[in-house]
């Protein structure tokens, strides 16, 4: 069972450059080493686009068979996270293209969601004020789940994974301007849906 998608912002320290020449090389340790120290983050990203795990598995295993194949472009010299997270946000942009994608517009239970399902077993909050932020949670993932695909990447790049309004930009092949204004609708949108819900 994968970790569950995370709100926290904290960067994967990368692999060596000698590992990541490896990959390039396509070597199989390598590329052990690069989807153990990243296949989270990748899942986390495409969880938090996509909404259901199902689909999200099988994202991120999309990504890392993309991951394979374009190996030989990999730069041992920088960081691969942003490589893979755009790769990961394009696999999500793929789908929602292809038309065999169609997003569930039921709300998940609020077990099914691993974040909540982290801290109902983590014993680490107290019992009352986890049960109103699992609620909250729930209601904001199921009014994400109503957002549009690009609208909902918007929030998503943004609020969960930390990217400035420049780097979603560039994730989703947008102008800065027209970034900031779809994450502006996009969060028009969630308190249209959201009015009236969150205490």
């Amino acid at each position: 069972m994968t970790g569950p998608p995370s709100r926290s912002h904290g960067a994967v320290p990368p692999l060596e450059p000698a590992v990541l020449e490896r990959v390039r090389n396509r070597d199989p340790e390598a590329l052990g080493l690069l989807f153990e120290r990243y296949f989270d983050a990748v899942y986390a990203r495409v969880y938090r686009l996509l909404g259901e795990r199902p689909a999200a598995e099988d994202a991120a295993s999309e990504v890392f068979l993309k991951v394979y194949r374009a190996a030989h472009q990999l730069d041992p010299g920088r960081d691969p996270a942003p490589w893979l997270m755009t790769i990961a946000t394009n696999v999500c942009r793929d789908l929602w293209r292809s038309g065999a994608y169609r997003m569930s517009r039921r709300a998940a239970s609020a077990l099914d969601d691993p974040a909540v399902e982290a801290r109902l077993t983590s014993g680490a909050n107290e019992p009352e004020r986890d049960a109103l932020a699992g609620e909250r949670d729930r209601m904001v993932h199921e009014a994400l789940q109503q957002l549009p695909p690009q609208l909902r990447a918007a929030v998503v790049l943004h609020d969960w994974q930390g990217m400035s309004h420049q780097e979603v930009a560039a994730a989703l092949g947008l102008e800065h301007a027209a970034a900031r204004k779809r994450y502006s609708r996009a969060l028009a949108a969630l308190a249209k849906l959201l009015k009236g819900k969150l205490k």
